[in-house]
């Protein structure tokens, strides 16, 4: 995990590289926390995909943060429809309750 400023980086190869992404925004969340929940869903739902490394960016905005999450890939790979599936994990209703409800603010946590 690499923290910047506004931005954390969750991933195993620094620096993270996106040869494929997708974004989504979310309410004010930890941000470590988010990343672990999204870059462990994103893991399962690629894990068939030859070279993959995902990596997951979470930028602080206003009121909320930006999530862009993907990676690397070593070799040829279908780019459209593997940014159609990560956008497709990022926006799923159950997904995002659960990775909301994991990652919520305390009073006492701020990142």
């Amino acid at each position: 995990m690499m923290r910047d400023g506004d931005a954390l980086v969750y991933g195993r190869r620094f620096p993270a590289r996106f040869d494929v992404s997708a974004q989504s925004s979310f309410p004010m969340l930890r941000r470590g926390r988010l990343a672990m929940q999204i870059r462990q869903d994103l893991w399962r739902e690629l894990q068939s995909l030859r070279g993959f490394s995902p990596a997951i960016e979470v930028r602080t905005m206003d009121g909320g943060v930006i999530v862009r999450a993907g990676g690397s890939v070593d070799g040829r790979f279908p780019k459209s429809s593997t940014a159609d599936r990560i956008q497709q994990l990022l926006d799923d209703p159950k997904k995002r309750v659960r990775w909301i409800n994991n990652a919520r603010l305390t009073e006492q946590t701020e990142t």
